[in-house]
């Protein structure tokens, strides 16, 4: 055989540095997003109750972390570079990279492509990048059930959470799953397909239904299994420190850049036009939210802004790869309007969604999900596109509801009759930090806060001695 007719040998992949540098910086961004929460959470709580609901966020980073090493990358995207097949569209294999050691490389991992458009970064800094979306969902449910649960059961139902919901859904969506535009997927059995890719995509460019539907639905089954909090609607509840709140929420900004630009994969036009969009439409979600308090409250109040930053965020998490600037503004102004309208809700239907993770993570997830199928710039409804887009997108949203919402409900009713949810009455009246940790969030004139009240312990004759001594 003559040279000129010897097959060409296939290029190995090489590693582009630059991308692997972007992802590096927006996986470290993302991770931040998590004390963050603990932050705006923590803020929002009553001062008896604070140290608890950091550490739910904490907690939530701690397992996580371990248990997507272990079986979380592989059952979400297990597939996505070795060409094997999942488990009916829902999801991969959970022991085909057990533990990820078959990653290793001679460079310290293997490169994968994920979007197949010559990229090539370290599979380890994509395990990385998904798994500080894992920890953060997870930690967004907290929220719902403040105040009152065994850090115990919290920690437990984290990791059976995460594999039989979070996982899954991940891999629907971004695996190639049933919720994917892989040829096996929904849209391409209503719309289509061609070269093996559905005609019309779903769009969720970076967690719209994995993460904030997700974690809004969770929070609505949790806070109807767990109950409500003792004096809830009777007993005001007030945020302690709306300076913790204002910071979390200016914390979760930043890291929002990572998660959303970030989920280009790569430093180009898409993700500073993604930069963009997320800004803006949070600057508008916050002056949708705070026209809503002016209108109905006569105030504007520093929760309320905060609130909307985080409504913002939320929405435009789905839609901000395929919006121009001013749709974002649009998207954003109507989220945090509706989220501003949506965290009375739980009064009036008589659920007690401690710091609003329906009212803002699920409504303004719905929102920004359905939105995208209306002023997407190329298939968008208001753009010409027709309704296709939008009609998936309503079933890639109601769809993943159901599925979080159901399972969710089946493992904390399972939970509820084995280790139990509540604390005790005393417990949480006394206040959780107390109860759960021995400690107290703040110490004022050197004596341990109880309750929000300074109590003094009692001294005895023999520790005056020791302190003479």
């Amino acid at each position: 055989m003559t040279t000129a007719l010897m097959p060409f040998a296939a290029e190995p992949p090489v590693i582009n540095e630059a991308a692997t540098a972007f992802m590096l910086i927006a996986s470290s961004m993302v991770l931040l997003m998590t004390p963050g929460l603990a932050l705006f959470y923590g803020g929002m709580t009553r001062s008896k109750s604070v140290l608890n609901m950091m550490m739910m966020s904490f907690g939530a980073m701690a397992v996580v972390g371990i248990v997507y090493v272990l079986w979380g990358y592989s059952m979400s995207f297990g597939n996505l570079q070795d060409g094997t097949s999942d488990i009916a569209g829902i999801f991969a294999n959970p022991f085909h990279l057990f533990g990820l050691g078959q990653l290793a490389g001679e460079d310290g991992a293997r490169l994968i492509d994920p979007f197949g458009v010559g990229v090539w970064i370290p599979e380890y800094i994509y395990v990385g990048f998904q798994l500080t979306f894992a920890v953060i969902t997870v930690a967004l449910i907290s929220g719902a059930i403040a105040d009152r649960v065994k850090f115990g059961t919290w920690i437990t139902f984290a990791v059976i959470w995460v594999t039989a919901v979070y996982f899954p859904i991940a891999h629907m969506v971004w695996g190639g799953g049933l919720l994917s535009g892989a040829e096996g997927g929904l849209s391409a059995k209503l719309f289509g397909v061609t070269e093996g890719v559905a005609n019309i995509l779903p769009i969720d460019f970076a967690g719209g239904t994995v993460v904030h539907i997700n974690a809004g639905a969770a929070g609505l089954a949790l806070a109807l299994v767990v109950g409500k909090r003792l004096g809830f609607a009777k007993v005001a509840m007030r945020p302690h420190n709306l300076p913790l709140v204002m910071i979390g929420a200016g914390l979760l900004w930043f890291g929002w850049f990572g998660f959303n630009a970030g989920s280009e994969l790569a430093a180009d036009g898409l993700a500073s036009s993604v930069w963009l969009n997320t800004t803006v439409a949070t600057c508008a979600a916050a002056i949708g939210w705070l026209i809503v308090e002016k209108v109905r409250d006569g105030h504007a109040t520093s929760l309320g802004a905060a609130s909307g930053i985080v409504a913002g965020l939320v929405a435009i998490t789905p839609a901000c790869g395929a919006l121009s600037p001013v749709g974002s503004i649009i998207l954003g102004v109507v989220a945090g309007g509706l989220s501003a309208l949506a965290v009375g809700l739980k009064y009036k239907l008589g659920y007690d969604d401690s710091l609003d993770v329906v009212g803002v993570h699920l409504v303004a997830g719905l929102w920004g999900t359905v939105g995208a199928g209306l002023l997407a710039t190329t298939t968008g409804l208001f753009y010409g596109g027709g309704v296709k887009q939008t009609i998936l997108q309503i079933l890639i949203a109601v769809i993943s509801l159901v599925i979080s919402f159901v399972l969710t409900y089946v493992i904390a009713v399972a939970l509820k009759a084995t280790l139990g949810w509540r604390i005790s009455e005393d417990e949480e009246s006394e206040g959780i930090d107390q109860a759960i940790h021995a400690e107290s969030g703040y110490e004022i004139g050197g004596f341990p806060a109880s309750g929000g009240r300074t109590t003094r312990p009692a001294v005895t004759a023999a520790q005056v001695e020791g302190a003479n001594a």
